[in-house]
């Protein structure tokens, strides 16, 4: 018989236009645009890890004066003549020069790369790639876990989130009985608090996204004008 943890995963279902998670990412998204009004076109952006679904559901899919390249492990099938997905690896981007994209964008990517080392890589990596940047992320400190929807789930030691995987469903993810594929599905996802970010991408912006007064995530930016990331929200110092 398999049991579930409480389902909170109508809040975070990108298919409803009216959940939680599509209305903040809706005003990320709008918070983007404003960045990006100003800058020359056509506009090159590299989405690390992106999806088709996503640039659709934002209206860019299609246009002339957008071109997106989207990089994936195993990359998805072309839909829009402005959209090219391609196979890469999101810590070792060779395959592009430095500065050769226009913006180096990322959403909710960095936080499934299982270590700290690999992070660190895919910043060096979005920073190089991109004469601006915009990668967002859940904030490590923020107590709802938004993948296991499990509240202080990132807390909780490895083995006990790793036997808890095991037994119930938690947010996206299990329930799954064999121990080494539990704990890689636990591992996979580490968030990031305000201080690795800084140490990751030095100098850069961080943009808060506030729900009850606490952060729920992240923005980093860079290479902006600053008076367009002071317009789009608070920034964190």
């Amino acid at each position: 018989m398999e049991f579930s943890m409480p389902n909170l995963r109508w809040l975070a279902d990108d298919e409803n236009p009216k959940s939680f998670s599509n209305k903040l990412r809706a005003r990320r998204f709008w918070q983007f645009e404003a960045l990006v009004a100003s800058m020359p076109r056509p506009l090159r952006i590299l989405d690390v890890g992106g999806t088709n679904d996503f640039w659709e559901k934002r209206g860019w899919a299609g246009r002339n004066d957008i071109q997106i390249c989207s990089v994936n492990l195993v990359p998805e099938k072309p839909r829009h003549e402005n959209i090219k997905p391609l196979a890469g690896d999101a810590t070792d981007l060779a395959q592009f020069a430095d500065r050769s994209f226009d913006v180096a964008f990322s959403n909710s990517v960095i936080e499934h790369l299982f270590t700290f080392e690999s992070q660190r890589r895919m910043a060096s990596e979005i920073q190089r790639v991109g004469k601006a940047f915009w990668v967002q992320t859940p904030n490590f400190w923020f107590p709802m876990e938004p993948h296991f929807q499990v509240p202080g789930w990132q807390w909780m030691p490895v083995r006990l989130r790793t036997a808890m995987i095991q037994r119930w469903r938690c947010g996206w993810r299990g329930p799954c009985a064999d121990a080494s594929g539990a704990r890689k599905l636990v591992e996979e996802v580490r968030l990031l608090g305000k201080t690795e970010l800084r140490a990751i991408f030095p100098g850069a912006n961080l943009v808060p996204e506030r729900f009850c007064g606490l952060v729920k995530s992240w923005t980093v930016v860079g290479g902006f004008p600053a008076n367009k990331v002071k317009a789009g929200s608070n920034v964190g110092r």
